[in-house]
């Protein structure tokens, strides 16, 4: 007798099946990773620096605008990796 979690694994399954993906597309999946995080790293260094350098001179709305674009920065990046991400794998299936 299977459990209620083993019924509702194989009703998951049915409805969406799991994709096992080839080492090569494990690959550019990694490169895509790899990338965007050396260019968040790149963006968060150059603003932390620009933010600290503000904060030096007193100028505290500077900081805090630098801040938020440093938030936005790394959200748009991330979407931007995501979206790439996503793009690739849509690549994959209607191969």
């Amino acid at each position: 007798m299977k459990s209620a979690y083993e019924l509702a694994m194989e009703r998951l399954q049915k409805g969406s099946p799991t994709i096992t993906l080839t080492p090569e597309q494990k690959a550019e999946l990694a490169e895509i990773d790899s990338s965007f995080n050396a260019k968040i790293a790149e963006r968060k260094i150059f603003l932390t620096d620009q933010i600290t350098k503000a904060a030096a001179a007193g100028k505290f709305d500077d900081v805090e605008s630098l801040e938020k674009q440093l938030t936005a920065d790394v959200r748009r990046l991330q979407e931007d990796c995501e979206q790439k991400k996503e793009k690739l794998r849509a690549s994959w299936s209607s191969s």
